[in-house]
């Protein structure tokens, strides 16, 4: 289907106001594009696969909204041009300018899944669950299906890699892990196959959810295995009592550094004496911020793993 897309080139500052107008035309779908940095409160600290490098913030801002192709586009123009000529008498709202294209709809979930395909971290073959691959005999000790839906976790990002090594490196049969962040469950999943007992896995994002029941059932994980709950570990005594606390042997975080250093000191609690902290998601320049985080709290390092721009450390709980 074809829509017509309206373009109001306008101020940051003026965002809201210019919405609201669009809002008091009948127009209460839109989409905003400006330079401003989202900050770790207004992402609610989910982590996307890549943060991509913005150029300055200039102030300046784009309000989009859509009407279908067969609409008279001039009457549109007319009724929003008048309108933003009432607003710039109370205030700034830079040019002002209405532009108009056309754009055909797309599916803009699934679009992505052309450039997902299988790939090793190290022998374990990740497989999206929409591809058939067949590995060399020994090859693969492991084959992961994996659809992150719009959950992250796919593992192809450099941070997930790392927190895989770990996880497998310090994993021992039966241990108990507590996944934070569990996005669409792909470490808790290899956990599981790696000999885990039991994954108790939290998110504070609802789309992780769905993902997450079908990447249990297309990999034949029990969900009676991996729990999942919707909460934040950091700031909620429910969540904290519902997890359980000191019968944790690994916790594993793959999480920007900020957000880490806000959920680490609820961690040890939950973790049994000697128990291993695997965090990753940390630029190496952040390296400090999840240190200073963990060291306040009794952490100790036991190693640094880097891959690109992005570090995972891994952390011992010690003595009382």
């Amino acid at each position: 289907m074809k829509w017509n897309k309206y373009t109001i080139h306008t101020t940051e500052d003026a965002e809201d106001a210019v919405i609201a107008m669009l809002c008091g035309l009948g127009y209460d779908s839109v989409e905003i594009e400006d330079r401003r940095p989202v900050t770790p409160e207004e992402s609610g600290g989910l982590f996307g696969d890549v943060v991509p490098e913005m150029p300055e913030d200039d102030g300046s801002a784009a309000v989009i909204f859509y009407t279908e192709d067969r609409a008279d586009r001039g009457a549109v123009l007319e009724s929003v041009r008048e309108a933003l000529g009432n607003l710039r008498k109370t205030m700034d709202i830079g040019s002002g300018e209405v532009t108009v294209s056309t754009t055909v709809e797309e599916d803009w979930i699934n679009n992505w899944k052309e450039h997902f395909h299988s790939f090793f971290v190290d022998d374990i073959l990740i497989e999206p669950t929409w591809e058939e691959t067949e590995p060399e005999p020994g090859e693969a000790s492991m084959v992961l299906h994996i659809d992150p839906g719009t959950a992250f976790g796919t593992g192809a990002h450099e941070s997930t890699k790392l927190a895989i090594r770990a996880l497998r490196k310090y994993l021992k049969p039966g241990d108990r892990v507590l996944d934070i962040g569990t996005g669409s469950g792909i470490l808790g999943i290899i956990a599981l196959k790696s000999g885990a007992s039991r994954v108790f896995g939290t998110d504070i994002d609802d789309n992780a959810f769905p993902a997450i029941a079908e990447n249990l059932e297309v990999n034949a994980v029990s969900e009676s295995d991996f729990v999942t709950v919707l909460g934040n570990i950091a700031d909620s005594p429910a969540l904290q009592e519902q997890i359980g606390f000191g019968c944790y042997d690994i916790a594993v975080a793959n999480i920007i550094a900020e957000i880490l250093a806000e959920i680490t000191p609820a961690i040890p609690a939950h973790l049994k004496e000697g128990g291993i902290y695997i965090t990753s998601g940390i630029l190496t320049d952040r390296e400090d911020v999840m240190l200073e985080a963990a060291g306040k709290v009794g952490f100790e390092v036991i190693e640094t793993e880097r891959m690109g721009e992005w570090s995972s450390i891994v952390f011992r709980k010690g003595s009382a």
